[in-house]
């Protein structure tokens, strides 16, 4: 199985952003806590997570095809199939629960720290309802597509306020570690 440290090594070769390089972290630290919360293999949710927009800075026009195939060729084709997936819009099923956590954390992981950076406290006493709030803006974090936040919880079965919750609770335990 693909490691950590040679995820990182691939993630480091196409994406050069600190923000993209967050986000990475971001989402890999949400991916593990929900591989435990579902009992999971913390390794592979966590690499799914580092690696979901590897590709996007230096293959903007090809997301996430390069890093896709890349994964193929390694043989880690459950990870390939659910960065192939984290988008709903891409058409592609979300078979397994590796596939709909994906969806899941990524953009509300970044909406969520988008929300945060604005605080004068960070993510410390962030609460469901301020996120929520947030989510009814159409003007902040404009880029967050909104149905895929939604879409995430629902895949999870879980009410959204509670997936919020959970992953600001993720972010607020590695605050220091995300600048938050």
């Amino acid at each position: 199985m693909l490691t950590r440290e040679t995820a990182l090594e691939i993630l480091q070769s196409m994406t050069k952003s600190e923000s993209l390089l967050r986000h990475a972290r971001t989402v890999e630290l949400v991916m593990e806590a929900l591989a435990k919360k579902y009992g999971e293999d913390v390794v592979k949710y966590g690499i799914t997570g580092l690696l979901h927009d590897a590709d996007y800075e230096k293959h903007p026009e090809q997301h996430p095809k390069v890093i896709v195939a890349q994964l193929d060729e390694m043989g880690e084709t459950e990870i390939a199939h659910a960065i192939a997936g984290h988008y709903s819009k891409w058409g592609v099923p979300r078979n397994s629960l590796l596939d709909k956590c994906i969806l899941a954390a990524d953009e509300l992981t970044g909406f969520i720290y988008a929300c945060a950076l604005i605080r004068p406290t960070k993510i410390e006493g962030l609460k469901a309802k301020s996120v929520m709030k947030k989510l009814k803006n159409p003007k902040f974090a404009a880029s967050v597509d909104r149905a895929e936040v939604y879409l995430g919880a629902e895949l999870l079965e879980l009410d959204i306020r509670d997936l919020i919750t959970f992953i600001v609770g993720v972010l607020e335990e590695n605050r220091e570690e995300i600048n938050l």
